[in-house]
């Protein structure tokens, strides 16, 4: 039997996604459980939380995400649940970083409702306002597309399934050298995650001998998050005469794309970024994108399992998606949250934390398992478990980032999409 169960708060999240799925558990806490009894917390049912962006300059990376996390929990009920008992499933918005009240208010709404981990946020900013009380309360954070370096090791109840932007920003850094562009101008919005990017892709061109001639470290040329009129910026910009430009922004991208087509610039030496390689089919004339590169990271999803991610969404919030960026690394985060409290034996955070580099595959001669059902199987026969990821990260570090990961390179085409060309495969030290 399965129920829905929301959060609501008012405005703020008028427009949430209602995918919430709790079923109900058949109340055997499994005493043939060979790890019952290991974890010190609760084997009650695993409550997950979802952070994600329903609202904001982030929202359209909202339906991938829900997809992908409502997918793992209908998989994990099927497949008998966590320790006995179905999961439960709250959602809320994250909103952004224009209004961090937002998050503020969704993580004290999750901790309420008695989440024991917190799937979210997507903004590394978002993220850094609320992993503070997420954490005091004693609830794990798993993102699944957060990159900032600065949540490297933030805290030992969090951590991610996307890699920290010491890979993203080398390999975009290496793409845009390799295109042929040295003289290199900037547009980044002001939080943790713009310039810690920039940072990373700025060391990366320079080192190859580039130069940035706007918007780099030490230029004071951010934008505020939420901006909407680069008339300035822009002119600025252009009067450096770079010969490519990079876009590290969110939704404020669509007003720097119109603004710099208002100024007559060449739209293909345009360089795109996780938070912006979307399609703009519907925003701007066909062909103005033509041409031009983005970066997310993660490998591509096989079609199978995108259907998979569309064909929920379609049938539970009415409509196919038309994007899937973070849908795997939401997918996974649950799945790896869910293995992490079996192998425990108990569903609290801090269980599900001291589990999750174990059964990423951090454990030597562990089994590899491509589903949850498989690594519950190989769980109950003692083994140690290597859950492989639909998104392509390697094992969990210490710092409880991914310890590698792909990073896929995308080029827009006639109609403004973004079309998969090629992955690059980076470690993260």
């Amino acid at each position: 039997m399965t129920q829905r169960k929301f959060v609501h708060r008012g405005i703020a999240l008028a427009a949430a996604v209602t995918l919430a799925l709790t079923a109900c558990g058949d109340g055997n806490g499994g005493s043939d459980d060979p790890t019952e009894g290991e974890g010190g917390g609760s084997a009650e049912p695993l409550v997950v939380g979802t952070l994600l962006p329903i609202t904001g300059t982030l929202a359209f990376l909202g339906p991938p995400e829900v997809a992908g996390v409502g997918v793992a929990v209908d998989e994990i009920n099927e497949a008998g649940g966590v320790l006995g008992n179905d999961v439960e499933l709250v959602e809320t918005d994250s909103g952004d970083t224009t209004d961090l009240n937002v998050s503020t208010q969704s993580a004290t709404e999750l901790i309420s409702q008695g989440a024991n981990v917190v799937i979210g946020a997507a903004s590394s900013g978002v993220s850094l306002n609320v992993v503070d009380q997420l954490t005091e309360a004693g609830v794990m954070m798993i993102s699944p597309a957060n990159t900032s370096t600065t949540l490297s090791g933030y805290s030992p109840l969090y951590s991610r399934t996307a890699p920290p932007d010491t890979v993203q920003g080398a390999a975009l850094g290496s793409l845009i050298l390799d295109e042929g562009y040295t003289r290199v101008g900037m547009l980044v919005q002001n939080e943790d995650y713009g310039t810690g990017l920039r940072n990373v892709v700025e060391d990366t061109l320079t080192a190859g001998g580039g130069e940035i001639v706007y918007g780099g470290a030490d230029g004071g040329q951010e934008f505020q998050p939420g901006e909407t009129n680069f008339s300035a910026q822009v002119t600025s910009l252009l009067a450096q005469e770079p010969d490519a430009i990079l876009i590290i922004a969110f939704d404020e991208t669509q007003a720097i794309i119109s603004e710099l087509v208002g100024q007559n610039w060449d739209m293909t030496t345009t360089f795109y970024t996780d938070g912006n390689t979307a399609s703009y089919e519907d925003g701007f004339d066909a062909g103005t994108l033509a041409g031009a590169l983005g970066t997310i990271p993660g490998a591509r999803a096989n079609d199978e399992f995108r259907a998979l991610l569309s064909d929920w969404y379609e049938e539970n919030e009415g409509s196919p998606l038309t994007d899937y960026s973070y849908g795997p690394e939401s997918y996974d985060a649950v799945i790896l949250a869910a293995l992490a409290a079996i192998r425990g034996g108990a569903t609290d955070g801090q269980t599900i934390a001291d589990n999750l580099r174990a059964v990423s595959g951090s454990e030597e001669g562990s089994v590899e398992v491509a589903t949850f059902a498989e690594g519950v199987e190989a769980l109950e026969n003692g083994d140690e478990i290597n859950y492989q990821p639909v998104s392509g990260v390697g094992p969990i570090n210490e710092d409880m980032d991914p310890s590698s990961a792909f990073i896929g390179i995308y080029e827009f085409d006639d109609n403004n999409v973004p079309i998969y060309q090629r992955s690059i495969e980076g470690n993260i030290g």
